[in-house]
C-alpha cells in the first residue's frame, strides 16, 4: 500500500476531502519520523512498536565484485510488530 492509496482509504473510510486525508497521512508519518530522530520509541496499540538502533561500523564485501569494504555505523529503524497484529495476519494467510 501506497502513501497515496493510504490517503484514499482515510479519505473513503472518514470521509474526509481528499486533500485534507493526504495532508493527515503526511503529518503522521512526519510526527512518526520526528519522534524516532529525538530517539524516542513509537507504540502503536495493535499494531507494533518502532524504535533507533545503532549499528556499529563492520567489514563487508561487495556482492558484484567481491572487494572487500567498511560499511560505516549508522541508526536503523526497527519495528516489532505487536502480538495482535501477528495473530490476525496469520488468520488471514
Amino acid at each position: 500500500m501506497t502513501r497515496k492509496e493510504l490517503a484514499t482509504a482515510v479519505c473513503e473510510n472518514m470521509s474526509f476531502p481528499a486533500q485534507k486525508s493526504a495532508e493527515f497521512v503526511d503529518l503522521v508519518f512526519e510526527l512518526i519520523a520526528e519522534s524516532l530522530g529525538r530517539g524516542e520509541k513509537v507504540k502503536i496499540p495493535g499494531f507494533g512498536n518502532f524504535s533507533m538502533r545503532e549499528k556499529r561500523a563492520r567489514k563487508g564485501r561487495n556482492p558484484k565484485t567481491g572487494e572487500r569494504m567498511e560499511i560505516s555505523a549508522r541508526r536503523v529503524v526497527t519495528f516489532k510488530s505487536s502480538p495482535i497484529l501477528r495473530e490476525t495476519l496469520n488468520k488471514v494467510g
